[in-house]
């Protein structure tokens, strides 16, 4: 069906469509004014705010603080189009330090509904229909601060009304808005009641984590987060309140980012905070934290967004820089913290070079002196293991008396034991060898020692129990018994020795060769070369987008494909290049779940992984965990 065509001329709106349309800008739904009011409340100077909410907001929305209050003369200029008392030039949009700002919020409010503000005696009314009703009334909460009201949202704009959702929704989004507005003030109290019942009493005068916890109503207490902090001169300082690893979420909901005060979608603050992270929490797993700015004003500008939820920096390089590097000292002085015993709650101070850093210490976990190193205990074992499940398990029968470890057995006396310290021998390594040899004739099985059903514990209380699950290891250490993931701790363990090895490197036969696709990744690879040479990765831009790399660290088990996809898939900072490679490494060339190893490797991987000054693998996975003796004894409901 064809549309018929008619020009129509330009008109001027009349006031009424003019104001419901800037309104459907700013107050879009019930949460919209409570946020807008809330901005008001809080720039009133107010340390105790109440709100109070009823069907949804959609029927009553009622905020009354005991700030600095209205005089006659505010109320009824204040709900005017464009009416403010925080800017009065264009030039005061280059250096905002208040949240409400615009002069669009009250009369946005009293275009969709009904509103009045008390203040002192005085108590104005205001709508579409209405024009400002000023009347006076006995003094309102003893003369201190404002009561605004909204009633009967879109009463006269029935079409918004219509996409309303439920009141019990609304209320939610009216709760976190209320959230949203509590968090970055902890020296103001805030109250909530929805339908007459209170949902949330916030009190003033704690510290930012604890406001965090109880306003989000973690299942976390407080002193799993610690507060940071960080300056960079005149231009801006940061707080950031974040848990540690074993506080996380499979997303990113619970990571707030605040500028000056307002909730803001910044994903490349969110993202400062995810870089900092990396290596401490496990893969798939985000952080629980709240990053709060504080930037000269002149150098960042919200007028951008009718709700104000954007914001532009003139330049962001160095604050990002800043939020990453002190997340990530953090955590590092975290990982050494947690082997040493330290009471939780106190505050320590470390250096570093451009920022005023510091955090509130974690109470750690129990650290382990062991008299005899890694290498020792292992070139006094055999080091041998064998895939389970694989063609190079030990077979149930002995079919013509060649089962498959009588020829690991066979391969290790032939040419020497394979170490875990040395690196992987695969299974199918193993089971190839093997096949190629001679067997024509029975080979020697060397027989396993027995071992003991339980170590003797050596001056510093340890002892080996065993392997359970062809995964986990064993021991005890006084009266608490230790799980330990032998894939996480024996990654650790490589990858520590690679960022200690200065990049030692192995000729490669073949030289992998990475194809840009991009001007942009192929400045990236010329700018991360010289990392990646010293990574062990010597490499050159050859023309046409393509990079050949000659060597590789001595312990790389990957692929080309596997290098290609760090550097231009998941784009890893140029800084943490030498972190991401010596983690890929390190966790190609770990044992893995179902490999068996024998009792002296697994003992001395053990007493490895109790000594490690960070117990989690390069990817955030903890190495162990712990069973003490009197969490065994309330188990089990016993006394002594």
């Amino acid at each position: 069906m064809e549309k018929s065509f008619s020009r129509k001329p330009v008109r001027t709106l009349s006031p009424e469509v003019a104001r419901k349309i800037a309104a459907g800008e700013v107050i879009d739904r019930p949460n919209a004014i409570v946020r807008e009011l809330l901005d008001n409340a809080v720039d009133s100077g107010a340390d105790s705010i109440t709100v109070e909410i009823q069907g949804g907001g959609i029927d009553k929305i009622r905020i009354s603080d005991n700030g600095s209050g209205m005089t006659k003369e505010d109320l009824i200029a204040c709900a005017r189009p464009h009416a403010t008392s925080k800017i009065s030039e264009a030039q005061d949009l280059m250096n905002i330090t208040t949240l409400g700002f615009r002069g669009e919020a009250l009369a946005s409010v009293a275009a969709v509904s009904r509103l009045s503000i008390s203040s002192g005696n005085w108590k104005m009314k205001a709508s579409l229909t209405e024009d400002h009703i000023l009347e006076e009334i006995p003094p309102v909460q003893n003369g201190k601060g404002t009561i605004v009201m909204s009633e009967g949202l879109f009463e006269n704009y029935p079409a918004r009304r219509m996409f309303l959702k439920r009141p019990a929704s609304e209320n939610l989004m009216c709760r976190e808005t209320f959230v949203e507005k509590a968090l970055p003030r902890p020296d103001i109290s805030f109250r909530l009641k929805i339908d007459h019942s209170l949902r949330l009493d916030l009190p003033q005068g704690v510290s930012l984590s604890e406001r965090f916890v109880s306003a989000l109503e973690l299942k976390e207490t407080p002193e799993l987060f610690a507060e940071l902090k960080a300056s960079g001169g005149t231009e801006w300082s940061f707080k950031l309140v974040i848990g540690e690893p074993s506080v996380f979420r499979t997303d990113r909901k619970q990571i707030y980012i605040y500028v000056n005060g307002r909730r803001v979608n910044e994903y490349s603050m969110i993202q400062a905070i995810e870089y900092g992270c990396q290596g401490f929490f496990p893969n798939g797993t985000h952080p629980v934290a709240a990053l709060f700015v504080e930037m000269d004003p002149s150098l960042v500008d919200f007028n951008i967004h009718p709700a104000k939820r954007e914001v532009r920096f003139r330049d962001s390089s160095a604050l990002h820089h800043g939020v990453s590097s002190t997340v990530k000292d953090y955590f590092r002085a975290y990982g050494i913290k947690n082997a040493g015993d330290t009471d939780a709650g106190t505050t320590e101070e470390l250096p570093v070079p451009g920022f005023d850093f510091t955090f509130d210490s974690i109470k750690p976990a129990p650290a382990l002196t062991i008299s005899s190193p890694l290498e020792k205990s292992f070139s006094n074992s055999s080091g041998s293991y064998y895939s389970k499940g694989s063609s190079s398990a030990p077979a149930t029968s002995s079919s013509s008396g060649r089962d498959l470890r009588s020829r690991f057995f066979n391969y290790e006396n032939n040419h020497g034991p394979k170490t875990i310290n040395e690196g992987i021998f695969s299974a199918k390594e193993i089971a190839l060898e093997a096949l190629q040899q001679d067997t024509s004739t029975e080979p020697e099985v060397k027989k396993e020692q027995e071992a003991p059903e339980f170590t003797i514990p050596d001056s510093s209380g340890f002892s080996f129990i065993g392997s359970v699950m062809d995964c986990f290891l064993l021991a005890q250490l006084n009266d608490t018994v230790y799980f330990i993931d032998q894939h996480a701790a024996h990654e650790r363990i490589l990858f520590n020795k690679i960022l200690a090895s200065g990049g030692e490197k192995q000729n490669l036969l073949i030289p992998y060769k990475i194809e840009t696709e991009s001007d942009e990744e192929e400045k990236y690879l010329d700018k991360v070369l010289p990392l990646l040479d010293g990574a062990g990765f010597e490499g050159k831009n050859t023309g046409k987008g393509i990079f050949e790399f000659s060597t590789v660290p001595v312990r790389w088990k990957g692929t080309e494909e596997d290098l290609r996809s760090a550097l231009l898939d998941k784009l890893v900072k140029p800084e943490e290049i030498l972190y991401s490679v010596a983690a890929m490494t390190a966790c190609k060339a770990a044992v893995k779940d179902g490999y068996v190893l024998d009792r002296g490797a697994a003992e001395a991987l053990a007493k490895e992984a109790l000594t490690l000054t960070d117990p989690h693998c390069p990817h955030g996975r903890p190495v162990w965990t712990t069973l003490t003796k009197e969490q065994l004894f309330a188990r089990v409901r016993r006394t002594r």
